[in-house]
Formats: C-alpha cells, structure tokens, sequence
C-alpha cells in the first residue's frame, strides 16, 4: 500500500472556514490507484469515504467518523486543437484559479470569469461553480470518475452531469462517485461575457476599450478581492447561501414594498433574487456573536473570526433563513456542503 493513512487528523488545514475537527482516518491521494487503496481500505474498516478537494464549500460541525480523502492528484495537458477548439484536461486535484490561469497563458479562452474561485478542479463541477455570468456547464467537455459502487471507471458527458444552478448530479448521489479528471472546450477566439455591471466598470476604470481574456480575469480578480475575504485571513466558504429563485408573484409582492429589490430575471416564471441583498435588508451584516459573523463588506458571506465551532456557524445561518423567511417570505438554501 502506498496510501499514508492518518489518525484522528486535525482537518483545520483543510477546510477554509478554518473549523477545528477530527478526521477518523486522513489520507491523500495522488494517483487512481491511492483513489482506489483508499476506498477499499474504507470498506475494510466499514467507514464511509469522505472526498475533499479544497475544502471551500463545506462546514463541519462535528469529527467526522469516516476515511478522509483528500484528492492531490495534479496535471494538466492539451489533448486536442482543431479550428481554434482546444480540448484540454486536468487531475482532479488541480488547484482551481492557478488552472485558469495556465489556461489564459495558453492563449485559451472561456474560463477567465471564474478567476479567484477557491476550491479544485475536481470539485468545481460538483456545485457547478459559476460567477459573472459564466458558469462551469458553459465550457465542460467531460468527466472520468471512479464508481465507488462498481470500482469502474465511468466517463460522462455533459448532458449527464445534468448541470442545473449550483447543481449537478454529483450532489443528488454522495458518496456514489469520485471525480479523477475533468475535461474542457475552451477556444482561441471567442466572446467575452461582460454583461455584468462591475466587470465593465472596472475595465472602463482602467481605460481598456477592448479587453482580453487576462484582461477580464484581471478585473474579475480585483472585484472579488474587494467584496470577498481571503480564507487565509479570514475564515470563510464564500457564498454561503445559494440565490433564491421564486415565483414573479411573489417579486410583484415584495416590489411594493422594497422598490430596490435587486432581481434577475430568469426563463418562464421564476426570478432569481440577490440573497446578499435579502441579508443586507434585514440588517444582518456586519453581524457578530462571539466568532461567528456575516462579512462587512458581503452580507452573502459567513465568517469565522477565529475559534468559531462549525456548529456556532449553522445556527447561525439558520437564524438568518428563519428571519428571511419571515420578513420575505423567501427560502434561503445553504450552499456548502454541511457535516
């Protein structure tokens, strides 16, 4: 066995809400094959396999009696360029932003709104990571996962990943599949989206009549660095509540009264709601009891201050969505994964 197992692991490092709990069994994974020692070494004990990426969407709230596994597995190549179409793919355990990164210097483009994203690329289509009006179903080629179940490789296609708002297959089915690698279409030339507000502000800012694929990415790096703290200073799993989507009746209702209500529209009848701005209305934030908080400056974000429990953290958030819902009428649906 090549696999270094550890006991009773701390898992402060590896998660960014910084929250102090125990791993049963710890063990990283650079390879298929350590994926594979590791799953059955979990059945072996009969514990569950608990896969990690880079810990940015989850909130323990207890030791955690499972094999943890933390996919470090790295690589990232080109596989195929045909008319200005690059085919490209990346381990699992890719960092996230350093991959767009390689993929801008690469002269690609297609990624550059999700700049600063935490997390890995093995996790990122979990949740269909999204930002700036891009999300990871947009560019998606492909994904080879381990069948936890079967122990056979499986490839899927983007159809049956069956990506929806922060959605995918992968959350309706824990524990079913471990992603290994995932692939990318990305193109030499090719549209960028900047239909949101603050990324042609700040181009204009800066004077840039005509950007690039790294002069998006640049501007989306320096929005999210303004409004969203750095895990590493700051404990904290980004967006911490995914954006409601109701009926227009209901925005009708609320519009009477909150002329301001910040909404996107969305296909047939649902809109989208800012949650942030839902928080920031009912004067959540900036709030603080004991270490755990809401973010000063983005009412969507939760915070550890520094020794916050991951249980302080979720009663929080759910006072948060007992009082939306009572003030708003709106349901308020956690994004991280919570233990």
């Amino acid at each position: 066995m090549t696999l270094q197992i550890k006991e009773q692991r701390s898992l402060k490092a590896f998660n960014t809400f910084a929250v102090e709990q125990r791993a049963r069994l710890f063990a990283e994974a650079h390879s298929d094959a350590e994926v594979r020692e590791a799953l059955a070494l979990a059945t072996q004990r009969g514990l569950p396999l608990l896969v990690l990426g880079g810990g940015s969407n989850l909130l323990l709230t207890r030791d955690v009696e499972a094999l943890v596994l933390r996919m470090a597995s790295s690589g990232k190549r080109i596989l195929t360029e045909r008319d200005g179409s690059v085919l490209l793919e990346a381990e699992a355990g890719e960092p996230w932003h350093p991959f767009v990164l390689w993929t801008l210097q690469q002269g690609l483009m297609g990624l550059e709104n999700l700049s600063l994203i935490p997390g890995t690329v093995g996790a990122a289509p979990i949740q269909n990571i999204g930002a700036y009006g891009v999300e990871i179903k947009d560019t998606l080629a492909g994904i080879t996962a381990l069948d936890c179940e079967t122990g056979e490789l499986r490839d899927f296609t983007p159809q049956e990943c069956a990506f929806a708002y922060r959605d995918s297959v992968f959350k309706h089915l824990p524990g079913r599949y471990v992603i290994l690698r995932v692939r990318f279409l990305l193109q030499r030339q090719a549209p960028l989206h900047l239909e949101y507000g603050p990324i042609r502000q700040r181009l204009a800012e800066q004077g840039i009549e005509v950007p690039t694929a790294q002069d998006v990415s640049r501007a989306v790096c320096a929005i999210r660095s303004e409004k969203l703290p750095d895990p590493c200073v700051l404990g904290n799993a980004g967006s911490f509540f995914k954006n409601p989507l109701v009926p227009q009746a209901l925005v009708d209702r609320l519009r009477s009264q909150y002329p301001g209500l910040v909404v996107y529209p969305q296909a047939g009848d649902q809109v989208k709601l800012a949650a942030g701005w839902l928080i920031e209305q009912a004067g959540w934030k900036g709030f603080r009891e004991g270490d755990a908080g809401v973010h000063g400056l983005q009412a969507l974000v939760l915070v550890n201050h520094g020794h916050a429990t991951g249980e302080q953290l979720l009663r929080l958030a759910r006072r948060i969505q007992a009082d939306i819902a009572s003030r708003f009428e709106v349901e308020l649906e956690i994004e991280p994964n919570v233990i």
